[in-house]
């Protein structure tokens, strides 16, 4: 959430910012309702003043025996009671109003992102390692996994409809593998702290990192009241929320593997072959918690640690920085890494990192206070994959694929595949 000063300062900043979103002006429409909760409060204040005044007045009245002035008096503070119930409830109205169009304004892009309607307009900021070259045509990975008896979609539809898989032996095991390689990395390597969250939420939850309202129709609801996590970066930023840390805890850096939950309801008709958009999917998530000054330099830091997997399993892939058009509800900027996947002889997405800058903290109340200052400041939160375990999965593949179908492990999973050097 935007801090609504900002936006009483600086109501055209607002309106460009929106306008590289391809959104348009609302500064108009927030500040007449700001306007209106103002003065409403004002005159609130006004009455309830007045109110407790003349309520003293009575007995000093009564007191010097002026009846007729008492009643008087009653009668005012009679009607000021009901004029102050009913200026509260305009003021909780009109504060409610606001707090609702301010809860659907995203953030504010950063200058260096680049401006465009869609992923069109991103930019690829590097490239890292030559994709393989085959003296075959390499297949995708559904067919791969199918053919290896290993990856089931038709089992899984049958039991739970599109979009879900079965994997079995050797890919199940080498999903497992890739995610506690990633882990392993992080939080020996990286300086991650390593988090089990729950994996389903309350509201709060779901607003304070920004999925809701927005997001709504691509999460699961359940009949208990919560929703499964479409990502481990809503419970894991959330630890901050309604709280003041201490300074010199920060940055907080953790890191979780979780299934994740999406109804992909905005990706109708996209991927729907194979493994890249699945309602369920797992998923190394990465989470930074710092103070304003460290996070742009957290942000690099976090894509470096993201792209390091990558490298160490010797995938090719790129880096790109999303354009406005492209950016999440909550990011200030973002840098996407593509993994190049031979099967589709394309690079697709494998990891999202973020700076949400204040966004996030504003809309969970998530502060810290300096040793030494009386006063508070909001944190800033980022996020990453440090992978998608699935998508990791899909690269392994279609990568280390063989003329027979059969797939070489990489060399830093064979530890945690038992020493298995293909599968077949």
């Amino acid at each position: 959430m935007l801090d609504l000063r900002w936006i009483r300062e600086a109501p055209e900043r607002l309106d460009a910012a929106l306008d590289k979103r391809g959104m348009p002006a609302q500064s108009a429409e927030i500040l007449a309702l700001d306007a209106d909760r103002r003065k409403c409060a004002t005159a609130l204040q006004e009455m309830q003043n007045r109110r407790n005044t003349a309520s003293k007045e009575i007995g000093q009245a009564m007191s010097q025996g002026d009846a007729d002035r008492a009643d008087a008096l009653k009668s005012e503070v009679a009607k000021l009671k009901t004029d102050v119930q009913e200026a509260e409830s305009r003021e909780r109205t009109l504060t409610e109003q606001l707090d609702a169009v301010l809860a659907t304004i995203p953030n504010v892009p950063a200058d260096d992102v680049p401006v465009g309607p869609d992923e069109e307009a991103n930019v690829e900021v590097r490239r890292i390692g030559e994709p393989p070259s085959f003296d075959f045509e390499p297949k995708m990975h559904d067919e791969l996994g199918e053919a290896l008896g290993m990856m089931d979609f038709e089992r899984a539809a049958h039991m739970s409809g599109a979009r879900f898989v079965v994997l079995r032996g050797a890919l199940a095991r080498l999903e497992r593998a890739l995610a506690q390689f990633m882990l392993d990395l992080h939080t020996g390597e990286n300086g991650y702290t390593e988090v089990v969250p729950p994996f389903m939420v309350r509201d709060n939850a779901m607003f304070g990192t920004g999925q809701l309202p927005k997001f709504a129709a691509d999460l699961f609801h359940t009949d208990t009241g919560h929703w499964l996590i479409p990502t481990s970066e809503v419970p894991l930023t959330y630890m901050v929320a309604d709280r003041i840390v201490d300074a010199d805890e920060l940055p907080m850096r953790m890191t979780a593997y979780t299934p994740c939950f999406r109804s992909e309801a905005g990706a109708a008709g996209r991927d729907t072959r194979g493994m890249i958009r699945q309602h369920q999917f797992t998923k190394v998530e990465l989470v930074s918690v710092t103070r304003p000054d460290q996070s742009w330099d957290e942000l690099e830091r976090m894509t470096a640690c993201a792209e390091e997997v990558l490298k160490r399993l010797d995938l090719a892939y790129r880096v790109v920085i999303l354009s406005t058009g492209d950016m999440g509800f909550g990011a200030a900027k973002t840098y996407d890494i593509e993994v190049w996947l031979p099967g589709q002889g394309t690079y697709r997405e494998i990891s999202s990192c973020s700076n949400c800058l204040d966004f996030q903290a504003r809309r969970m109340k998530a502060r810290f206070r300096a040793a030494g200052e009386k006063g508070t400041q909001f944190v800033h939160s980022l996020n990453g994959s440090g992978l998608a375990v699935g998508r990791t999965l899909i690269a392994v593949l279609e990568n280390y694929q063989q003329p027979d179908g059969e797939i070489t492990v990489p060399d830093v999973l064979r530890p945690y595949m038992g020493g298995m050097e293909t599968i077949g």
